[in-house]
């Protein structure tokens, strides 16, 4: 799974996620909130929520990096679902304010981590044993994917290309080390070999963006060909 350092650069990149994602819903209003996301059965206002409430979460995992005491990101499933629902019915200038406060916080802490907790092992929710590394990865992904499930205008396509390739490595991380999937080699237009799982199956070429919606689970594969004329079918992606 996709591990970025805690540099200068890592650090910007979180934070430009973040400016983009507040610059895109400042102009949210209450009717916009329960107008449904593109997660099957989120509104906006859920993905909202989640975002928001990541961001400690996401801290939980540093904290335990820093102090060796380990602290989960959720208790559980049921808790984490609990508290998105709980709050993703509130009002739009309520949601913003809380997904701006708690993504600065988020920023400040993750900066402020000491030199030696960036080398300790946590495990993130999604049960891999990991260096707090990860979690600037996850950050990114998050911030932009979920920008654009809320659709309001901003696209996979839209993703720079360097938080795009961060987050396309982590997902291509996921589905080497998932089950089911079928043989196939994911290939950019220039040819280069992006992924390869297996030892046959189709060839699958397209740009960047177009195969990470499409990993991702954010497009049906509009913009890739297969030499099959079929695309292969993925499990689930988280």
């Amino acid at each position: 799974m996709k591990e970025i350092p805690p540099t200068p650069e890592s650090f910007r990149e979180i934070a430009a996620a973040a400016d983009r994602l507040l610059t895109g819903i400042e102009g949210l209003t209450d009717a916009d909130i329960p107008v449904p996301s593109r997660l099957p059965g989120w509104t906006r206002g859920h993905v909202l929520c989640h975002l928001a409430r990541q961001a400690p979460a996401l801290e939980r995992l540093l904290e335990w990096a820093r102090t060796g005491v380990v602290t989960p990101q959720y208790p559980d499933r049921a808790t984490r679902d609990a508290e998105i629902e709980a709050g993703a019915h509130r009002p739009a200038a309520a949601l913003a304010a809380d997904v701006r406060a708690t993504a600065a916080h988020f920023q400040r802490t993750a900066e402020a981590l000491p030199a030696p907790a960036w080398q300790a092992t946590i495990r993130p929710f999604t049960g891999e044993l990991c260096t707090p590394q990860r979690v600037l990865a996850i950050r990114v992904r998050e911030l932009e994917l979920h920008h654009v499930d809320l659709a309001i205008g901003y696209e996979v396509a839209d993703i720079p290309a360097s938080a795009r390739r961060i987050i396309l490595a982590d997902v291509l991380g996921y589905y080497a080390e998932a089950d089911g999937v079928p043989d196939f080699t994911l290939r950019d237009h220039g040819g280069a070999v992006l992924a390869r799982f297996g030892t046959g199956g189709p060839a699958v070429t397209g740009t960047p963006a177009d195969a990470l919606g499409w990993l991702a689970g954010r497009t049906g594969g509009t913009g890739l060909h297969s030499t099959t004329g079929q695309l292969p079918v993925l499990p689930p992606w988280l």
